[in-house]
């Protein structure tokens, strides 16, 4: 039986990479898919002529996006089962160079829009009895020279997953995390703001120290944020799931 025909599935940042492979696939397992972006073209080429993608542009680092998003989402089609809370923020950003600003825009993606965007979707979780998934990073939890704002709002997602696993276990919503490795998107590019050369020089770095030899590909960490919405995972809560090549345990 497949656990997720006609769940209404809401995955922000998902005008590219990790975001998108996920959009795909739960459209594949026939979810109805709502994808969010701060910009709209990515995401209208990702669902034309997909009757089971819709999107919303909006922001997940706008506190006022937090609401809209839901709202408009309820009013399309009547409820929500799955929110994925994909977008994301890095900087590599020595403390030395770090200002206030360049701080609070990281964790204002990675910490505070996932928390507004629980928080306007529990009720309607709990009608359905939905789950979240919270898309970490290996930096959650292994320490980087460089990264120390980017690793700590991961890590401080990672554990407002256990605690909100624990939160809203009465309601039977399940709250787990997927902590992706260095994968094959423009994450370093778009986000960390770095130059063709430098991401080039970093992707063969992380080749070198990952055990598995290669960088992931987006649906490689996709795949498991599917396995995580479904029944399949209906006995898993509060879990951190690292699908990063072995890259954590050197």
């Amino acid at each position: 039986m497949n656990s997720l025909k006609d769940k209404v599935v809401i995955i922000t940042g998902a005008g590219a990479g990790i975001g998108r492979a996920a959009a795909l696939r739960l459209a594949e397992s026939e979810a109805r898919v709502v994808v969010t972006g701060r910009r709209a073209e990515p995401l209208k080429v990702l669902v034309e002529g997909r009757t089971r993608l819709d999107f919303v542009v909006a922001d997940a680092a706008n506190p006022d996006d937090a609401t809209r998003l839901i709202d408009t989402v309820i009013e399309r089609w009547g409820r929500l089962d799955v929110l994925v809370n994909n977008a994301g923020a890095g900087a590599i950003l020595p403390i030395e160079q770090a200002s206030l600003a360049a701080i609070a825009e990281v964790f204002a993606v990675n910490v505070f829009g996932p928390s507004l965007l629980v928080k306007a979707a529990v009720p309607h979780l709990k009608a359905t009895g939905g789950n979240i998934v919270n898309v970490s990073s290996t930096f959650g939890h292994k320490a980087a020279a460089a990264l120390s704002h980017y690793a700590a709002s991961k890590a401080a997602l990672e554990h407002m997953t256990r605690c909100w696993a624990l939160e809203f276990a009465k309601d039977r919503i399940r709250v787990n995390a997927v902590a992706a490795g260095p994968t094959e998107t423009e994450f370093l590019r778009e986000r960390m703001g770095l130059s063709e050369e430098q991401a080039e020089s970093v992707k063969a770095q992380e080749r070198r120290r990952i055990p598995l030899e290669r960088r992931g590909l987006p649906d490689d960490v996709a795949a498991w944020i599917v396995l995580l919405a479904s029944d399949v995972a209906n006995w898993i809560t509060g879990q951190v799931i690292t699908v990063d090549g072995g890259l954590s345990i050197t």
